[in-house]
């Protein structure tokens, strides 16, 4: 079995972003979100804020879907995180959720839209980390 290191992390990394957009086929993506929230959400301005990261993220889920949902986008599944029945990591991540996107481009355009990135600063004070895992459009077993 081979030995790996999972890493939270709030965005991605140039390459990532260069080899997401290379492997674009124009056919739909999923996005398979682990979300893990910080106790108390901390925005990069420090302002105060007596927001838990769960609030501060359902600030920007909010906005995503205002913003998200009129290109195509839905929210296929979203939800806390009770426990693993396979494998270890007890605690990893507080909540799942599965975005459908109609092709790799619109999401994207998303990461360069203007409001979705003032949407962004919720997102940041509210998460201690994430994995983003791109899964092809999908089928039924």
């Amino acid at each position: 079995m081979r030995d790996f290191t999972i890493k939270n992390v709030l965005q991605p990394t140039g390459d990532q972003v260069r080899a997401f957009r290379d492997r674009a086929t124009g056919e739909p993506i999923a996005m398979l979100n682990l979300l893990k929230f910080r106790e108390k959400a901390a925005y990069d301005d420090g302002r105060p804020c007596d927001l838990s990261g769960r609030e501060a993220y359902q600030l920007y889920a909010r906005s995503f879907r205002e913003i998200m949902e009129p290109r195509g986008v839905r929210i296929l599944y979203a939800g806390a995180v009770h426990g693993l029945l396979i494998g270890d990591g007890e605690d990893l991540w507080d909540e799942v959720a599965i975005i459908q996107y109609p092709s790799t481009q619109v999401m994207l355009d998303m990461l360069r839209d203007t409001t979705y990135q003032a949407a962004q600063q919720h997102r940041a004070a509210g998460l201690e980390g994430q994995l983003l895992i791109e899964c092809g459009s999908g089928a039924a077993f």
